[in-house]
């Protein structure tokens, strides 16, 4: 039982940490509104991957890794209803840095659904695999 809790975290703060990094590089790919993806000066210069936004969300990485953590734990220990305190608090907490910066609102939102997607989807197969 200990192991599995202990296996679920762990891939929940390693494996959500590539996960995210790979849907914020997918969206990097993508074209902004109005443009056209491809050109690499208008690629790197905008969009959640852009060295404005990553400057902007200072601490993000940490941040994730603590947030699939709660994530995950909260989900074992069956309170998925502190998952919605947890995003408030985030929000909140970011609100200034992303107010007037559409690349690093973008980062965050694409972010943060990535990471709580994986962190509440292993939650719930932690939970099963202790019912076995």
């Amino acid at each position: 039982m200990i192991l599995v809790v202990i296996a679920v975290l762990a891939g929940s703060v390693a494996g959500g940490y590539a996960v995210t990094r790979l849907v914020l590089a997918l969206a990097a790919r993508t074209s902004p509104a109005g443009g056209t993806s491809g050109d690499p000066a208008a690629d790197s210069a905008a969009g959640p991957t852009s060295a404005r936004a990553v400057a902007a969300l200072r601490g993000g990485t940490w941040i994730g890794l603590l947030e699939r953590f709660a994530i995950t734990g909260l989900v074992l220990v069956g309170h998925p209803s502190g998952v919605a305190l947890l995003v408030a608090v985030k929000g909140l907490g970011r609100y200034p840095e992303l107010r007037d910066n559409p690349e690093a609102s973008e980062r965050f939102v694409i972010g943060t659904l990535a990471s709580m997607v994986w962190a509440g989807g292993l939650g719930l197969l932690g939970r099963w695999l202790l019912t076995l």
